[in-house]
């Protein structure tokens, strides 16, 4: 990208800091070993970018908001500027593109236009008598009337439909800067991991990512684990990129991280990364559209040109598109279309006829069975009574037209909004009322929006008992307590973590994945601190780490020993990681052979029970690779995630939110025991769970 595209000015100010905002702004926009090349050659090493902006990779800045001012001074703010809304007249502009009040617009101005006319007298002696019927004095001093109130009533449908619009953007966005204000990431400020708000991100920060983050800033990665990440929102590629040290460690803002964990130093941040500089270009390219046109239009206005159109394969030529995109209709909005349009035909027709009727008995009465002869003196009589037949005919349009339609429409729906602004439910325009009133089927999620999400080890399988609920840690071996609790300690992202309550005697914050955050809980039931794991074996020191990915359904961890051997921990599905175990741990602490008669024996008399009671099965297993062995083949997946040796297996729970089991229909609540064949059918058929028996339970929880 060439200098001079950048969509904000860039001032190379000395600061502090001994790299400016164009010298990061162009690191970003390498790739791959061209980026890895620069990184080297400008600062040696990732390290080295940190030392220059000076942050700690480990310990990251120290959080002072003196220093988090000067950051954002020199590198900008996390803030991407939001599109500027519509102002109301261009939401009355926009009301005013219906079809059937465009035809009631045009019928209103002709009725007033001839009922401002005045008609001659139509008194006279040799031109015939009135037939066809002149309108009474009252009725032509009242005859504007009709077409005013027509316009009345457009004007009322217009301004309802632009305020409820304009009422709902501004409730929109408010809800969407509160939303943004309680977006979080993860970053680490003075050695500690905390969550910040994502506008308060600053360049020099240390991030952690994971699997499923959008990632808020641009940045280079400091430590990576099978780490890949989902470019196409950027660069349009569907395919995942890999993310490494030596290969490419660029981390781009607006990107989701598809597979693996890892630290990225920020480099860029609101308007100065990627996503903002495309952001402001694409403002900057609609801006300079609205420029040229209105110089076009400037420049027609002053002297007509003559434009050479290309010739198309017949040699026509072809003809220049310049409406813009319509707004696609919605299934009301069509079918009133298709009806206002259906009206004002016959209407139209209805008038014509109408209008050709009274002239021919006029013609045949006057000059016909009254036999008055045709006159040039009487010629603006005959127009008086052409006039006031074409009013007559004008009327018959006006009436044929259902002018109260869009506004009992419009009302209508504003007043479905404002039921549903009481059930907390936010529509941001008013045909969504109409659109969703279509809808048969809703498909939902079942975590975290059927459910509670707060999940909690309720059973376990260890040491050869299956226990109902958590056991007490003198009722375990020592070896394989102090194996689950490293197992878990390190087999979990370091993101995940549980926190005290905000409130006192509330329930403690889980905080990341709720699947890690119930196995982290569970080694705080049996007393024991994970973090003290974590402080023995920092992210850094983690040898390797097989992070979960759909094809896997597990992830595994890899620690060196002192003595030059590994062991590595596993957790996955307790049906996909059984059948890679070779052993078991029995309540003597030691192993023993794990044969599948003995693996389809656990599965009937532990696994099926748990997940007939909609809880989620967990196997927690190991593996050591001995020295004597040599050094395993890291990348023969096949080969490392088998032959393990079985830790355990736990049941997660996950409850039935409340409002899950009471249903509120037509202004009457119901229970789901009603609905629980369909609700029952309706969940197998989503595929819940990773067990059918954990579907049918959950099915059954909800009525």
């Amino acid at each position: 990208m060439a200098n001079n595209s950048f969509c904000v000015s860039i001032t190379n100010r000395e600061t502090e800091f001994s790299c400016s905002l164009k010298e990061l702004r162009l690191l970003m926009e390498l790739r791959g070993t061209e980026a890895v090349t620069r990184i080297q050659e400008s600062y040696g090493d990732v390290k080295g970018l940190c030392a220059r902006l000076m942050t700690s990779p480990v310990e990251g800045l120290d959080g002072s908001s003196n220093d988090i001012n000067r950051r954002k001074q020199a590198f900008g703010q996390n803030v991407i500027p939001s599109k500027k809304p519509k102002t109301f007249v261009q939401l009355v502009w926009e009301a005013l593109q219906d079809t059937t009040l465009i035809i009631l617009m045009a019928a209103a101005i002709f009725s007033l236009c001839l009922s401002f006319y005045n008609l001659p007298n139509a008194e006279t002696l040799h031109c015939g008598s009135a037939a066809g019927g002149v309108a009474e004095e009252g009725e032509t001093e009242a005859g504007w009337i009709e077409g005013a109130a027509i316009l009345l009533s457009v004007a009322c449908v217009v301004l309802v439909t632009a305020f409820n619009d304009w009422s709902k953007e501004k409730q929109f966005r408010g809800l969407q800067n509160r939303i943004e204000q309680e977006q979080k990431f993860t970053v680490v400020r003075r050695g500690q991991v905390i969550q910040i708000n994502l506008s308060e991100i600053v360049a020099g920060d240390i991030a952690q990512v994971k699997y499923g983050d959008l990632l808020p800033a641009d940045g280079v990665l400091i430590q990576g684990n099978d780490l890949k990440i989902d470019e196409s929102s950027v660069t349009g590629e569907s395919d995942h990129v890999k993310k490494s040290l030596d290969k490419d460690p660029m981390m781009l803002s607006g990107t989701h991280v598809m597979e693996g964990s890892g630290k990225m130093v920020v480099t860029g941040v609101g308007v100065n990364s990627q996503t903002g500089i495309i952001f402001t270009l694409l403002c900057a390219s609609d801006d300079e559209k609205k420029k040229k046109k209105k110089r076009r239009k400037e420049k027609n206005s002053v002297a007509p040109t003559v434009e050479m159109k290309p010739l198309d394969e017949d040699g026509e030529a072809e003809k220049k598109k310049t409406n813009p995109p319509k707004k696609e209709k919605t299934v009301l909005q069509e079918k009133l279309t298709k009806l206002a349009n259906q009206i004002g035909k016959a209407g139209l027709f209805m008038s014509v006829l109408t209008i050709l009727i009274l002239i021919a008995r006029f013609l045949i009465d006057t000059f016909w069975s009254q036999g008055v002869p045709w006159s040039k003196a009487c010629l603006p009589i005959y127009m008086q009574f052409l006039v006031n037949f074409i009013i007559i005919g004008v009327t018959v349009l006006v009436v044929a037209v259902p002018e109260g339609l869009p506004l009992a429409v419009t009302i209508a729906l504003a007043y479905s909004v404002k039921k549903m602004m009481k059930d907390n439910n936010l529509v941001r325009h008013l045909d969504a009322c109409e659109t969703m009133g279509n809808a048969t089927t809703i498909c939902s999620d079942k975590t975290g929006t059927l459910t509670t999400n707060r999940m909690t080890v309720v059973q376990t399988y260890m040491a050869g008992r299956h226990y109902l609920m958590v056991p007490e840690p003198d009722l375990i071996p020592d070896k394989i307590l102090d194996l689950l609790i490293q197992g878990i300690g390190v087999n979990c992202a370091y993101t995940t973590k549980i926190l005290p309550p905000e409130k006192e005697g509330g329930l403690p914050r889980q905080v990341g994945n709720k699947t890690e955050c119930a196995l982290l809980g569970l080694t705080l039931d049996l007393h024991r601190d994970y973090q003290t794991v974590r402080n023995e074996f920092p992210e850094e020191k983690l040898f390797k780490v097989y992070t979960f990915n759909s094809e896997r359904k597990s992830m595994s961890t890899v620690l060196r020993n002192h003595d030059g051997s590994y062991r590595m921990f596993s957790k996955g599905a307790s049906e996909i990681l059984l059948m890679k175990c070779c052993k078991i741990l029995t309540a003597s602490g030691g192993a023993v052979v794990f044969k599948p008669q003995n693996r389809d024996n656990l599965v009937k008399t532990v696994i099926e029970p748990m997940a007939s009671e909609g809880l989620r099965t967990i196997c927690l297993a190991y593996r050591d690779f001995p020295t004597a062995d040599g050094e395993p083949e890291w990348d023969n997946e096949g080969h490392i995630l088998a032959g393990l040796t079985c830790i355990a297996v736990v049941g997660i729970e996950d409850p039935v939110r409340r409002e899950v089991l009471i249903v509120q229909f037509g202004g009457k609540v119901f229970s789901c025991v009603s609905l629980s064949l369909e609700l029952w059918l309706w969940c197998v058929f989503l595929g819940f769970g990773s067990l059918l028996w954990g579907q049918v339970k959950f099915a059954m929880a909800c009525g």
